[in-house]
């Protein structure tokens, strides 16, 4: 798909209408990508999460975070102080499974994932069948033309980028890390320092979107 440089307005959309919108994108006997993207705590994933239950067979949710490498890997290369960063992923190897989950050759596709409380990766803990029609993936890197993040956009149908509020989108960042265990003070200067700069980042890729969204609170 040929993304059309240039600002791209932003909508203020329910769940149910973005879901409307997924559904279009599933065509029996094809297989589709649907990229959601935004910065640290805009709420890609919670979207995602319920994109894919509200599609249910029809739809496979496949997060980037599952690329996360190591903190082990990270303390080594000494960059755990930046983890979030793009560098900071195994970027060729998403670019890999999309590819693969794009051909949808194999009978099913483990596709590894993020566990948030132990803050590592997972592998194999996603089963992705053959014939699943929709993927949802979601992760901040998804826009970005630099490196080996460039292989992921070609392979992705749409994108929708997630913008809510700087500011409740930085809440959500804090209340996440104290949730964990963190203290508040080590939470906002997580936020404030590291989310911070990858959002900045994040930012640079919108124009490169389909949709920019803000998601309506339901009534």
């Amino acid at each position: 798909m040929t993304v059309e440089p240039g600002p791209v307005p932003s909508a203020l959309l329910s769940v149910d209408e973005l879901l409307d919108r997924a559904r279009s994108l599933v065509v029996p006997g094809q297989r589709r990508l649907l990229g959601i993207t935004g910065a640290p705590g805009a709420g890609k994933s919670t979207l995602a999460a319920q994109l894919a239950a509200g599609l249910g067979e029809q739809a496979a949710l496949v997060g980037m975070d599952g690329f996360h490498l190591a903190d082990a890997t990270l303390v080594a290369w000494g960059r755990r102080d930046r983890k979030g960063a793009p560098d900071t992923f195994d970027a060729a190897g998403y670019v890999a499974l999309l590819a693969r989950l794009r051909t949808d050759a194999d009978a099913v596709v483990h596709a590894p994932v993020f566990r948030r409380e132990i803050e590592e990766p997972i592998a194999g803990a996603v089963p992705v069948p053959r014939g699943t029609p929709l993927v949802i993936t979601e992760g901040n890197y998804l826009l970005l033309d630099d490196g080996d993040w460039l292989g992921v956009r070609p392979l992705l149908d749409e994108v929708w980028f997630v913008a809510p509020d700087d500011e409740v989108r930085r809440q959500r960042l804090v209340a996440r890390r104290v949730a964990l265990g963190e203290d508040t003070a080590s939470a906002r200067a997580w936020a404030e320092g590291p989310d911070e700069r990858n959002a900045q980042l994040v930012s640079t890729t919108r124009e490169r979107a389909d949709l920019v969204v803000r998601v309506a609170d339901p009534r």
